[in-house]
């Protein structure tokens, strides 16, 4: 199989993958398979650049890898706007808790202590 095919397989199992965003436990594997993929995906474009790959407007396979490209973008983009929007959630979630049981660990309170200078 030439590397361009091996390309468009692996970038549309990519594309495929960041289809859905799976929530809870299943989310560490699922990133594991976006890093894997994503790394197989720049070795084949690293050994396209070697072999002096040029892009060609022209071609079908070529048009549909910059499509995919663009498709892969969005999706990673709304994959990491999806774990930042879950990792704030977490912390918001962290800060009430410690509010719940520590209530005044916030408040600064000088005690009410006064001194009279009599002479």
């Amino acid at each position: 199989m030439q590397l361009i095919d091996q390309l468009l397989q692996v970038s549309a199992n990519l594309f495929k993958l960041l289809g859905d965003i799976p929530k809870g436990e299943e989310r560490d594997e699922y990133i594991d398979n976006i890093n894997s993929m994503l790394d197989k995906r720049e070795k084949i474009i690293e050994d396209l650049v070697q072999e002096g790959f040029r892009f060609d407007e022209q071609n079908r396979i070529h048009r549909t890898l910059l499509e995919l490209d663009h498709g892969i973008k969005e999706r990673l983009a709304a994959v990491m706007s999806a774990v930042k929007q879950d990792m704030a959630n977490l912390q918001k979630t962290k800060k009430s808790e410690g509010q719940y049981f520590d209530p005044y660990s916030n408040v600064r309170v000088m005690d009410g202590m006064y001194y009279d200078k009599k002479n």
